[in-house]
């Protein structure tokens, strides 16, 4: 009997929400929704960020400056870690990347 209620409620999940109830799938598609109108917008602004950051560094070289100025990036650094604890480090690590290219 035991199997036979774990079957039933393993039918009764939404697939695509995995919600036992229909209210709560509903709930789940609408945040997830929000969730992926805020990815686009995260994805819109990495991309922004990205060409900024390459013109700044195509203005500081054609002015004869360096490559790169590493205290602004450990400023950017810091900057991420105190807003995002540890993986802060590793999200300001790739905005870099994107904008400046692999050391």
């Amino acid at each position: 009997m035991t199997t036979d209620k774990a079957t039933a409620a393993a039918i009764a999940l939404d697939e695509s929400t995995g919600a036992g109830r229909p209210l709560a799938a509903s709930e789940i598609r609408a945040m997830r929704e929000r969730i992926d109108e805020i990815d686009q917008a995260i994805i819109d602004l990495w991309q922004e960020r990205s060409r900024l950051s390459q013109e700044v560094g195509k203005t500081r070289m054609a002015s004869g400056g360096t490559r790169l100025v590493l205290a602004r990036e450990r400023e950017i650094v810091d900057r991420f870690r105190a807003a995002l604890g540890p993986d802060g480090t590793q999200v300001a690590l790739l905005l870099l990347r994107s904008g400046r290219g692999p050391l």
